[in-house]
């Protein structure tokens, strides 16, 4: 499609009238291999090509798509599009322009360009290091993805954008039993890069990680529940952050009183000693860009500023209804969804404490060293998750391994409650989850102390199914 194409059809998409008018392409090229019971189990290549059209008027918005891209096509779908809109027909900007990005990425060796072969060597690899480490090593499920996606977004605002993004995934995850107990133990790397990903670490060394944390979590303790002062390890990635006030933090959910954080811009939700920071220009990480899913520039947007909640996260859509810009926080997992706000890369700044010194001067608690996945009920902020790697610290020192240990607890009450916040910062990967939409994110914290959380079996919280990450 052509400009003059693009401006036809946006035409269309405006005929009934309309505040604006949006088409997303896409091209996009994915390879996935997955080894398992010793095993090439699958191998996907695949291309799926297809455009969707938005079209926001009022409080209402229309979203068609199609995977025929032709004029004629994407005509017929603005049609379809354009019925949901009132008022009079709108004239289009003629000129389009493309705003600068802020980020710009240097993909040293594409993923298409590497061969299958070598691929699934680096899985056969990971899991033969994998279950060499010992006999009581029972499965091991090794995968690898990779993703290039071309984009043309273009706007009856006038924003005209094409964009490449480039993603590279692994991940291993190790079974261990000793006859009487079977514990999970997993790893990952991923990132906005190429095979390159592979430099900043060898595949083997993640199943040998992976394979050593079922082991230990084999030998380890059931762990006490009960209320105690937790210490989050800037190792375990910052599922805290993303689940206690991320999507709560997300516009449309508190535009219609779904979040915790609703009508609270200006107020203190947390400790003094927290700022929340959602990133999106942070270079290689997993969930970075140059243009959100609207062609808004990928920005860093400060969320809670020293413990004072200073603005959500933004798509077009939300920003219109409050008359603010957005946040390019728009995303969409495919051409087949419209774009709804979503994070990018979230975290909590570093601190001024040592960790070691957090950790010493926890006279009893726990240590959480690796987060599983976790939910959250954005309307009261509770939430729930897993963790993977956990130990107890008793007269300020790390002692025995645990397992089984849950952390349950309510996003502005745990945010207000962090005592300590570690000069470190550490970074997980994951797939989120909201409105059967995934996208790829990357979330971190430095080491904290927080007071007191509920530490063991859940309580009796409801937690939303809608609102989860998915850890890679």
């Amino acid at each position: 499609m052509d400009k003059k194409q693009l401006k036809e059809i946006l035409d269309i998409a405006l005929a009934k009238g309309g505040d604006l008018a949006e088409i997303f392409i896409e091209h996009k090229e994915t390879t996935s291999i997955l080894c398992e019971s010793q095993k090439i189990e699958r191998i996907n290549s695949g291309i799926d090509v297809g455009a969707g059209i938005r079209v926001i008027s009022g409080e209402s918005t229309a979203y068609a798509f199609t995977n025929v891209i032709t004029e004629k096509s994407l005509k017929k779908v603005a049609e379809i599009a354009s019925r949901a809109a009132t008022g009079g027909k709108k004239n289009i900007n003629l000129d389009f322009t493309t705003p600068k990005p802020l980020l710009e990425f240097n993909i040293e060796l594409p993923p298409d360009k590497v061969n299958v072969e070598e691929k699934v060597e680096k899985v056969k690899a990971t899991d033969d290091a994998a279950r060499s480490v010992d006999e009581k090593i029972k499965q091991v499920s090794v995968g690898y993805g990779d993703v290039r996606q071309k984009v043309t977004i273009a706007n009856s605002d006038g924003i005209y954008v094409e964009d490449e993004r480039i993603r590279t995934r692994f991940i291993c995850n190790a079974i261990a039993s000793d006859g009487d107990s079977i514990q999970t133990g997993y790893t990952s790397l991923g990132g906005t890069r190429g095979f390159e990903i592979f430099d900043e670490r060898e595949p083997k060394d993640l199943g040998l990680e992976a394979a050593n944390r079922a082991l230990l979590m084999l030998k380890a303790q059931p762990c006490p529940s009960g209320k105690m002062p937790v210490v989050m390890a800037s190792e375990a990635g910052g599922t805290m952050v993303h689940e206690a006030c991320g999507h709560g933090l997300e516009a449309d959910l508190a535009q219609k009183g779904l979040s915790v954080y609703a009508n609270k811009i200006g107020e203190k939700v947390a400790s003094e000693l927290v700022t929340v920071i959602d990133d999106a220009t942070i270079p290689y990480k997993y969930g970075s860009f140059r243009y959100d899913d609207e062609g808004t520039v990928g920005k860093k947007n400060v969320l809670i500023n020293n413990g004072i909640l200073e603005s959500y996260m933004y798509d077009k859509f939300t920003a219109r209804k409050e008359g603010k810009e957005a946040s390019g926080n728009g995303r969409r997992e495919s051409y087949k969804e419209r774009p709804i706000p979503r994070m990018t890369n979230t975290y909590i700044a570093k601190g001024k404490d040592d960790p070691e010194k957090i950790i010493k001067s926890t006279k009893n608690g726990l240590l959480v060293k690796k987060m599983g996945g976790g939910q959250v009920n954005t309307t009261n902020g509770d939430y729930v998750f897993d963790v993977a790697e956990g130990y107890l610290i008793e007269n300020g020192e790390v002692t025995t391994a645990v397992k089984g240990a849950t952390l349950t607890g309510n996003g502005p009450e745990t945010l207000q409650m962090v005592e300590m916040v570690g000069n470190d910062l550490g970074y997980a990967i994951g797939t989120c989850g909201k409105e059967g939409q995934g996208v790829p994110v990357s979330d971190a914290q430095p080491t904290m102390k927080i007071k007191e959380l509920v530490v063991g079996g859940t309580a009796d919280k409801q937690i939303s199914p809608e609102f989860r990450i998915r850890r890679l």
